[in-house]
């Protein structure tokens, strides 16, 4: 299924104070606003969100780390490893994500990638099979450098992504936690201030500024906000996922099994055939917005025709824009028409 953009609700450009920001409605997947959205910035400790992820997804977050000579002391904002003590992934994880620690992201990228080369070209290799195409990464924890860099759209389908899984989610929405004489206090404030708020990552160096990626979630419902170079990113963030949640509502357009419309049939023993939706399609929907369902360019179809056989793709528009493509198939069987005289199209259509 393909989604884009169809209508972003209006903001006051003086009432945001980031130079380029997205919110994203992550079930859909529908924009629902963004300034300079796919211009490529440095992203600070927002990187870490890649680096949890890649973890989360090749490690046993119960195993043991020994923590190696090149996880310690590094610069910038640390969870103050020691060469030698033994952390589970899971606790370095909750380093990496709530006190945002450099060294707790080298420890992980050592572990699961062999060295801190191999772990960024797993990183690397998760942008592209996700689609970032204006992402790319040279460390696991964000420092600033040449190459290192990504958009306020790309870190929002990250997150999104990330987001769905539970180990992720988990570590990301702690508030606080000790580990041993520890104790960790997650940097991301809107999970104190934000109604539904369950992370997900602060960034900030000198030359990207402040950097919010941000994860909330009501009535069964998630958006995610990105803002870049955002010095008021708190409340930039509250009012934009509060207008959101207010003036967008998810709903159903159409359920698997629903008949959309019909297809006329070519040498069939019947007119038309009927065309079923394989999937459901729900998408956030502004008060007033009226999608309409769309079937593709075929002018018909040839018999015979197998229930349940492809039928191609249908299109919910907004308006000129594509709102999203749905897979379709044949509702009912045609079989192939047999005749000793064979009539024409109007004796076939029309009867004669």
């Amino acid at each position: 299924m393909v989604l884009v953009a169809v209508l972003l609700f209006s903001v006051d450009a003086q009432a945001i104070s980031a130079q380029k920001a997205i919110l994203m409605d992550a079930q859909t997947g529908r924009v629902l606003y963004e300034h300079r959205a796919d211009e490529e910035s440095l992203i600070a400790s927002t990187t870490k969100i890649m680096t949890a992820l890649v973890v989360c997804q090749q490690c046993n977050v119960l195993d043991r780390v020994k923590i190696p000579r090149e996880a310690v002391g590094i610069e910038g904002s640390s969870m103050y490893l020691k060469e030698g003590e033994v952390l589970t992934v899971q606790e370095l994880l909750y380093g990496l994500m709530l006190q945002s620690g450099n060294d707790a992201a080298v420890a992980l990228a050592i572990y699961a990638g062999g060295t801190v080369e191999g772990f960024v070209q797993l990183m690397n290799d998760k942008a592209r099979s996700l689609g970032l195409s204006n992402t790319h990464f040279e460390n696991p924890n964000g420092l600033d450098a040449p190459d290192h860099h990504s958009t306020a759209r790309d870190l929002a389908v990250l997150a999104a992504y990330a987001m769905e899984d539970p180990i992720f989610e988990k570590t990301v929405s702690t508030k606080q936690l000790r580990i041993g004489e520890r104790c960790l206090t997650n940097h991301n404030k809107l999970l104190w201030r934000l109604d539904g708020a369950e992370g997900v990552k602060t960034g900030f160096t000198k030359a990207a500024g402040r950097i919010l990626v941000s994860s909330a979630s009501r009535n069964d419902r998630r958006l995610i906000c990105v803002t870049i170079h955002a010095p008021d990113d708190w409340n930039d963030h509250i009012q934009l996922m509060e207008q959101g949640f207010r003036d967008y509502q998810v709903k159903t357009i159409v359920s698997a099994g629903d008949v959309i419309g019909y297809r006329p049939v070519m040498g069939g023993d019947g007119t038309k055939v009927a065309i079923i939706s394989k999937d459901d399609f729900a998408y956030a929907l502004a008060e007033g917005e009226r999608p309409e369902i769309c079937m593709d360019t075929r002018a018909f179809a040839y018999a015979p025709i197998a229930e349940g056989a492809d039928a191609g793709y249908a299109y919910v528009m907004l308006g000129d824009r594509i709102a999203g493509r749905i897979g379709v198939t044949y509702g009912n069987t045609v079989e192939q028409e047999q005749e000793t005289e064979k009539k024409s199209i109007w004796e076939r259509w029309f009867g004669g």
